[in-house]
C-alpha cells in the first residue's frame, strides 16, 4: 500500500445516524454549489477557466447526490468522510462508487423489479395501513441508485478536460488544457489549467501524449512549480507558459475536526448556539507558476529545452455567509486580514 493511501480514523470517519448524514449532504451540496457559482462570478479566474470550474463542479455534486442515494437506507455500510483537512468524502468512496456502477447490471439482477416494488409499497401503505420496512426502503433506494446514476458523470480520481485554443489575448500561449483530480492525501478536489505552445508537432498528433503525461504526473497535490517542471520534462514538443492550480477546500462546518482558526471559530459558535447547525465556510487557494526563460539540459545528442519556473505568491480566498463573516472578523481578524481579499459572501443554508 502506498503511504498516501494510509488513512487515520478522522480521515475516514463515519457518522452515527442517518439524520447526521442528511444534514451533512445538505451542507456539502449547498456549500459546493455556492462556491462554484461564486468563483465564476467573482472573476477569480478567466471566463474560459470559470466554465471548466462549473463543469468539474457539476461532476462532483452529481457524485455527492449518488452517495446520498447509495447510503440512504443502507444499515450495513456508512460513507466515510474526512473530518480533518477536507470536509468531503474520503477518496476511496469515489473508487467504490465507480466500481459499483461497473457492475450495475449484476446488482440490478439481484433486486426485485421496479413495478413489483411500487405495487408492494402501495399495498402496504394504502391497503394494510402499515409503514414500509427498512429492508424494502433499502431495496427501493438501491433500485434508484443503480438505474438512475450514470457512471460517466461520476467524479473520478483524475478527470481530463479538452485542449482548446486560447481566446484570452492576455495569455501569450496557443492552447489551454484543464484537468481535475481528487487528491488521495487531502481528500479534496483540485482543478488545474495549463497554457502552452507546441513546437514541431500538431495538436492532433500530440494530444494523446499530453493527456497521458498529465494523468501520470499531475494527478496529485504537489507544488505548482514541481508539477510544471514534471510536465515540461516529459513533453519535448510542448512549451508550457503558465500553470494554475485551484485547491477547493477545506469545508469548515459542524462536521470538521481540524485545528485551524476558521474551523475552531465556527464550531465554538455552533456549540454556544450563536450559529445554527448549518453554519459553514469554505476555503480556496490558488497557486500559479509562470515561465521566466529557458535552459538546455542533456548532451549534444540528446538536448532538451526546459522552462525556468517562478511560483507566484499563493492566493487565499474564503467563501462564507454574512453572519459567519462577521464572527470571523470579530474573533480572528489576523487570519481574515491575511486573505488575498475580503471574504466573499455566499448564501446561508436553512436546514428546516
Amino acid at each position: 500500500m502506498s503511504i498516501n493511501q494510509i488513512v487515520t480514523p478522522l480521515d475516514s470517519a463515519v457518522l452515527e445516524t442517518k439524520e447526521q448524514y442528511q444534514v451533512y449532504f445538505k451542507i456539502v451540496n449547498h456549500a459546493f454549489n455556492e462556491l462554484v457559482e461564486k468563483i465564476a462570478n467573482e472573476k477569480i479566474c478567466s471566463p474560459m477557466e470559470a466554465s471548466f470550474v462549473m463543469q468539474y463542479g457539476e461532476l462532483l455534486t452529481y457524485s455527492l447526490e449518488a452517495f446520498r442515494i447509495k447510503y440512504l437506507f443502507d444499515d450495513d455500510e456508512k460513507m466515510r468522510i474526512d473530518l480533518t483537512e477536507s470536509g468531503f468524502p474520503n477518496y476511496l468512496e469515489f473508487r467504490y462508487l465507480f466500481n459499483d456502477l461497473e457492475l450495475k447490471q449484476e446488482h440490478i439482477s439481484k433486486l426485485p423489479k421496479l413495478e413489483t416494488v411500487k405495487s408492494e409499497f402501495l399495498e402496504t401503505l394504502l391497503k394494510d395501513k402499515q409503514p414500509i420496512t427498512d429492508h424494502k426502503l433499502h431495496q427501493a433506494a438501491s433500485l434508484v441508485y443503480y438505474t438512475s446514476v450514470d457512471r460517466q458523470y461520476i467524479f473520478k480520481r483524475f478527470v481530463q478536460g479538452k485542449i482548446l485554443p486560447v481566446e484570452n489575448k492576455e495569455m501569450d500561449a496557443q492552447y489551454m488544457v484543464s484537468w481535475s483530480f481528487y487528491d488521495v492525501t487531502a481528500n479534496r478536489p483540485f482543478i488545474c489549467f495549463m497554457y502552452f505552445d507546441l513546437h514541431k508537432a500538431t495538436l492532433e498528433e500530440y494530444k494523446e501524449e499530453i493527456y497521458k503525461v498529465l494523468e501520470n504526473t499531475a494527478d496529485r497535490d504537489i507544488t505548482v512549480d514541481m508539477m510544471a517542471y514534471a510536465i515540461d520534462k516529459r513533453l519535448n514538443n510542448l512549451y508550457p507558459k503558465n500553470l494554475k492550480k485551484f485547491d477547493l477546500g477545506p469545508l469548515h462546518s459542524v462536521f470538521a475536526k481540524g485545528e485551524g482558526p476558521i474551523t475552531h471559530t465556527i464550531i465554538k459558535a455552533i456549540v454556544n448556539k450563536t450559529f445554527d447547525l448549518s453554519a459553514y465556510a469554505i476555503s480556496v487557494a490558488l497557486e500559479e507558476a509562470v515561465t521566466t526563460g529557458s535552459f538546455t539540459e542533456g548532451n549534444f545528442f540528446n538536448k532538451q529545452h526546459l522552462q525556468v519556473w517562478e511560483a507566484k505568491a499563493s492566493k487565499k480566498y474564503l467563501f462564507c455567509p454574512h453572519r459567519v463573516m462577521q464572527a470571523l472578523y470579530d474573533n480572528i481578524p489576523e487570519t481574515i486580514n491575511a486573505l488575498t481579499q475580503d471574504p466573499i459572501e455566499i448564501r446561508s443554508l436553512k436546514l428546516n
